[in-house]
């Protein structure tokens, strides 16, 4: 279990914005469960946005029209016959509010109408779809999530992944295709949170070691059809590395004949990153150590071990969130103290 306003500072971390002051009431709220807490985010984000104003997109429309716009489209006002109605199917863009975007926040609200928030938070969110009545709702199982951002809409990037997990944590489809409402959050949206609190985390407080989810280099002669090795977080000051690999499972170990034994697949990952990493100093003094960070489990065995492998030391470890923030990031702190002289 995470506490909710451990979520709270999650995101917080993941997505700067959320340090604004129009956020910072949120930190002192207390929230019904999480899907309030995401309710309450979006509730103080949108209303931001529709101050500042709505986007629009450029939308395809095909439309019959008595003069044209944009382009004629000479087949289908044959195949219609418009033109005996002294009209022509035209293919126009028109730049409109009812952009993807919109439709998934609209969409997003009405979804969060129907879990169990509080009255007087649902009654925020119809005070803000009212300003959403010229966008259509969109079928939020099929939205492509992989959106480009630029200066023009950069504001709907955090509104956006917010609604991306709300979606995910309550909307899941029965095998007879009704929609329930589930628990919210799921692990792989839990998954992509921990590991962008993480980064977050250490970009803010220890810019000093450069924190990247950067790309390792395979130290092979070729590279031809081999995978894009990249880290979830990589510290480095100096010739000091230290690899983070972020995992958030429901089960920290694997387990057979009730033999609890580690993740093969996640120590194989971070041999192979710290060992390709290692390789590229060559010959300078330097040291690269790698930790396998898994999300603390209810379980009664968890990960806690230092292996040194061929010269380089692999920690695997858990991040206990079920505590007080204060205590969370003590146990970041540490992580960092043990490795860098810092």
């Amino acid at each position: 279990m995470i506490l909710i306003h451990n979520v709270y500072y999650m995101l917080s971390y993941a997505f700067q914005i959320l340090n604004e002051q129009s956020y910072k009431s949120i930190a002192t709220e207390q929230f019904h469960n999480t899907a309030d807490l995401m309710a309450a985010i979006l509730s103080k984000g949108i209303a931001t946005q529709i101050k500042c104003g709505l986007g629009k997109e450029y939308i395809l429309r095909t439309e019959a029209l008595s003069s044209l716009r944009g382009k004629m489209d000479i087949t289908e006002s044959i195949k219609t016959q418009t033109i005996l109605k002294k009209q022509m199917r035209c293919i126009y863009d028109e730049f409109s509010f009812n952009g993807t975007k919109n439709r998934i926040i609209k969409s997003t609200l009405e979804l969060l109408l129907k879990s169990d928030i509080p009255k007087y938070r649902k009654k925020e969110l119809r005070k803000l779809i009212i300003f959403f009545s010229e966008v259509e709702n969109i079928d939020l199982h099929s939205v492509n999530w992989n959106m480009k951002y630029d200066r023009n809409n950069k504001t709907y990037r955090m509104l956006i992944s917010i609604c991306y997990l709300v979606v995910n944590g309550l909307l899941q489809t029965n095998l007879d295709g009704n929609t329930k409402i589930m628990d919210f959050l799921d692990e792989q949206s839990m998954f992509r949170l921990y590991e962008k609190f993480i980064l977050g985390y250490y970009k803010k407080h220890y810019a000093e070691l450069s924190p990247s989810a950067s790309r390792i280099p395979w130290s092979v002669d070729n590279t031809r059809m081999l995978p894009i090795m990249q880290s979830d977080i990589h510290l480095q000051k100096n010739n000091t590395v230290l690899i983070i690999d972020a995992k958030y499972y429901s089960h920290t170990t694997q387990v057979k004949y009730d033999n609890h034994t580690l993740h093969s697949n996640n120590m194989y990952q971070i041999f192979t990153y710290v060992k390709n990493c290692d390789y590229a100093f060559g010959e300078e003094d330097h040291k690269v150590s790698g930790i396998l960070l898994y999300a603390k489990t209810e379980e009664e065995i968890q990960p806690d071990n230092i292996y040194q492998m061929h010269g380089n030391q692999i920690t695997v470890k858990t991040l206990d969130l079920n505590q007080k923030f204060d205590i969370i990031a003590k146990q970041l702190n540490d992580i960092v103290k043990n490795h860098f002289d810092i």
